[in-house]
């Protein structure tokens, strides 16, 4: 069977079976037989008409029955890129997503290009959001800390790969291991969804560590956390960034408000969402 007729077929299966759009089930198929066989996008354009081996077959077709049962793409092909950078993905992690890229950019803007700043990411996961912004500030002083050692391990495998050198890694509960250490920017993408939220029967939420998604009954209990201990380590004048629900700006912005912070506002995501909220230190 030759490698268009392959694809073509798999796409028909994901659209069948997940309910997939034509144009997301062809992307998918065509991700999973470039992770099969290591090659590019524009590789398979110009082989497409090359019979696909036997048993580059056999790992397709197992990858692909692995996707029509659920499990998220990045999980099966160990990767994703974020805001142009390739990340390792286990399911130790919450798989980056466009949206997270709205607080890369809402932090970058309060981040001075060319001198130092202290900045701390909470809850870390794959090291996305740090990376990121240590990737355009090279000046800036990153401290990444999350709860689970495994995803500290993805977080610091992916630094080590991209060669991003100003980021240092700490376990810790939110701010429990970082003592009296104080920085001008707070940014974080908490748990944010609500126990009892159906979405999480959905989709790739099904696989993804219910730690780093669910914080209690109203989907707050870790926002109001940290930003109740947030003045205690930001500097006078720093910001603190979240990203939140579609339906939690408001609720947020209000929890900024009750602690004395100044200059709050949102930030739009790519569907012109609210998804993060910001606020500065008196």
């Amino acid at each position: 069977m030759s490698i268009r007729r392959r694809l073509t077929e798999a796409r028909q299966q994901l659209e069948a079976g997940l309910k997939l759009d034509g144009r997301e089930a062809a992307l998918e198929a065509r991700l999973l037989l470039q992770e099969t066989l290591i090659v590019s996008h524009a590789w398979l354009l110009t082989h497409e008409n090359d019979r696909l081996p036997d048993d580059a077959a056999r790992t397709f077709n197992d990858k692909l029955q692995r996707r029509l049962k659920g499990e998220p793409v990045a999980y099966i092909v160990g990767h994703r890129e974020f805001y142009g950078l390739n990340l390792a993905v286990s399911p130790d992690t919450l798989i980056p997503r466009p949206d997270t890229e709205t607080l890369v950019e809402a932090a970058l803007e309060k981040i001075p290009p060319h001198q130092p700043c202290k900045v701390l990411d909470l809850g870390t996961g794959t090291g996305a959001i740090a990376l990121a912004i240590a990737s355009q500030r090279p000046h800036a002083e990153l401290t990444a800390v999350d709860f689970s050692e495994g995803a500290l391990e993805v977080a610091t495998a992916n630094a080590k790969q991209l060669d991003i050198r100003n980021v240092r890694f700490l376990q810790s509960d939110w701010f429990s291991n970082l003592g009296s250490e104080t920085f001008d920017i707070i940014v974080s993408n908490p748990p944010y969804i609500a126990a009892e939220d159906l979405h999480l029967t959905q989709g790739d939420l099904r696989f993804e560590p219910m730690s780093a998604l669910v914080s209690g009954r109203d989907g707050l209990d870790d926002i109001r956390q940290i930003i109740a201990s947030a003045t205690e380590h930001l500097n006078p004048g720093g910001w603190i960034l979240l990203e939140h629900g579609h339906d939690q700006a408001a609720t947020v912005a209000d929890l900024l408000h009750q602690q004395h912070f100044i200059e709050i506002s949102h930030h739009l995501d790519l569907a012109n969402i609210e998804r993060v909220t910001s606020g500065r230190r008196m």
